[in-house]
Order: C-alpha cells, then sequence, then structure tokens
C-alpha cells in the first residue's frame, strides 16, 4: 500500500500509456468479432509484425540516441505509415489464407477459431526464422542488422523521453503526452469512420444481419477485407507507440500483449470500440495499481483477475455489450 500512495500518479500516468496500447490492439479483436463474431488469435502477431517495421525503418535511417528532435519525427512517422501499412498487409493475408476459405465453406466456428490460433504460431515462427529464410536465399549478410539473431530481442536505440511538466511526483514526458494523444485521436477517428462512412455503415449492417445485410446488395467479402485492414492499422499505430515507448521487441512479444489487448476488450465489452478503449485504460492502470499492491511478479495475474471478477458481476462487459448480441 505504501508504495502505491507513494507513487500514485506515476503509476495512474504510465498505466494509461499502457492501456492505451492495449486499447489499439483490443480494437482490431473487437472489430472482428463485431462483424464475423469469430476470435481472431492470430492478431497478436498483426501487431508484432508492426513492431519489426516500424524497428526496421529506424534501424535503416540510422535512429541513436544522438538523433536530432525534427530528424527523429520524420523517422518516427515513415515508421509508423511502414507499421500500419505491415500489419495491415498481414491482417489482410490472415483473412485471405485462415478466414476466407473456412468462410465461404460454412465450417464451424470451432475450426475457424483453430485456424487462427494455427495461423498465430505460424507468423511468430516466420519471424524466428527471417535470418534461416534470408540465409536460404543468399541474404543474410546483407541483411545482417535486421534478421541476425533472429529469436533474439531486437532492440532500438532512442533519444531519452523529454521531461514536460510534473504531476505528483512523476515528471510526464513528451512519450507519455504523445502516446495518449495518438490514442485518442485514433479511437476518435475509427469511432466517426464507423459511423459516418459508407464502408462503416456496411460494416455495421453485416454485424447486425448479413442475410438482410446481403440481400440490400452490401458485398461482405469486401466488408470483411476492410474489417481486417482497419484493425491492422490499429495495430500497427498500437506497435509504433509501443516501439517509442520501449524500444524492444522480439517474435514472439505480441503472445502476452495480444492476450491483455483481448482482456481489455473483453472486459469493455467485445463488439463495442469504445468498450475497448475503456478496457485498455482500466486493464493498464489495474495492472501498475495491483502489482504496486502485491508485486510486479504477479502484475500478469491482476489482469486476469480482474477480467473474472468484472464478467462475474457484469458478463456483458462495462459498456454492456453482451458476446452474443456486440456490434461493430
Amino acid at each position: 500500500m505504501h508504495t502505491l500512495i507513494h507513487s500514485f500518479f506515476e503509476l495512474t500516468i504510465t498505466g494509461l500509456v499502457l492501456g492505451s496500447v492495449y486499447a489499439l490492439v483490443a480494437l482490431g479483436y473487437t472489430l472482428v468479432y463485431g462483424v464475423l463474431q469469430l476470435i481472431n488469435f492470430a492478431h497478436s502477431e498483426v501487431f508484432m509484425f508492426g513492431t519489426f517495421a516500424f524497428a526496421w525503418v529506424l534501424v535503416a535511417f540510422g535512429a541513436s540516441p544522438q538523433t536530432g528532435a525534427w530528424a527523429l519525427i520524420g523517422m518516427v512517422i515513415v515508421g509508423a505509415l511502414a507499421a500500419a501499412a505491415m500489419s495491415a498487409g498481414v491482417a489482410l493475408v490472415l483473412e485471405r489464407v485462415a478466414y476466407r476459405p473456412l468462410i465461404k465453406n460454412k465450417a464451424p466456428k470451432l475450426v475457424a477459431l483453430i485456424s487462427a490460433i494455427g495461423a498465430s504460431f505460424a507468423l511468430s515462427e516466420l519471424m524466428g526464422l527471417r535470418d534461416k529464410i534470408a540465409n536460404a536465399v543468399g541474404l543474410g549478410d546483407a541483411l545482417a542488422p535486421y534478421v541476425a539473431n533472429a529469436r533474439d530481442i531486437y532492440a532500438l536505440q532512442l533519444p531519452n523521453p523529454r521531461p514536460l511538466f510534473t504531476i505528483g511526483d512523476y515528471q510526464v514526458t513528451n512519450i507519455d503526452l504523445l502516446i495518449l494523444a495518438a490514442a485518442l485521436v485514433m479511437m476518435l477517428a475509427l469511432d466517426v469512420f464507423v459511423r459516418r462512412t459508407r464502408i462503416g455503415r456496411s460494416m455495421r449492417a453485416v454485424a447486425q444481419d448479413p442475410e438482410t445485410a446481403a440481400l440490400m446488395g452490401v458485398n461482405s467479402t469486401r466488408v470483411i477485407q476492410w474489417t481486417f485492414v482497419i484493425g491492422g492499422i490499429m495495430a500497427g499505430v498500437a506497435a509504433t507507440l509501443y516501439m517509442v515507448k520501449y524500444g524492444v521487441t522480439r517474435q514472439n512479444s505480441g503472445f502476452l500483449l495480444g492476450v491483455k489487448a483481448f482482456t481489455a476488450a473483453v472486459m469493455g465489452g467485445i463488439g463495442n470500440l469504445r468498450g475497448a478503449l475503456l478496457g485498455g485504460l482500466i486493464l493498464g492502470v489495474a495492472e501498475n495499481w495491483g502489482s504496486a499492491l502485491i508485486g510486479s511478479q504477479w502484475k500478469d495475474v491482476v489482469a486476469f483477475v480482474l477480467l473474472i471478477v468484472i464478467l462475474l458481476f457484469r458478463p456483458s462487459g462495462l459498456l454492456g455489450e453482451s458476446l452474443g448480441k456486440a456490434r461493430a
């Protein structure tokens, strides 16, 4: 309790920052579930590919702790675009290979779930074998900065965050503000996209009643593609923010973060976009508070205990969307 009281503002703000990353990844889970009523467990690897795309861009540009502010901003923007493109591309391939054949053949949802888990392992191993793949095609030496020691941690060397102001006993940095602002902007943009655009309205129509939507001329295959692409873009932005904050990734870095993001989506009410944001922020703060109370080694346990407690008293999630009536 002493640690929580003494470091209350630090734990809360850093929890909100981490929760923002959870929320952006959770949007991918909730979008796919809202439209297909399927859990895309390979979404964590979509995030992981985004972290590598961002890291590779900054390595290619020669980012270092001595990089100037304006140069670093330019690198981050290019890296974010690369991460979003990579994650969206992986998500699109995932939809085409792991889901569409099953949907077309009206396979049971359990089969789709197993397919997603298999795709998750395949994507993770593909990244872990990138050094061997590069060596096999004779590019191992040329691509060494990007593929060497593929199963080790891949780290970036970035300038230290710059403190901007103090809240309580915690110095809020430019990176903290960047992550919080970016997550909020992306959430608002997605909310407007789903509610105001033609594709967004089609997504909501397919989520509510696929048969009626098809009779009204909505192309469900195109809607599903867009759903995966948008979820992938959100994962790419989350990957960018994660790398800016922590600067490290590896081929299995998406697993635990993906499980927590899924937890956040269920906690907020899976199928509810605003619920994903709320669930992510609550989960990030609860983890920090819980680790201060019972020890950092129990940080991951706190997240899942909190999920169980919330579902015991509110099975539909905090914002009231039940699993069986989820909407995009």
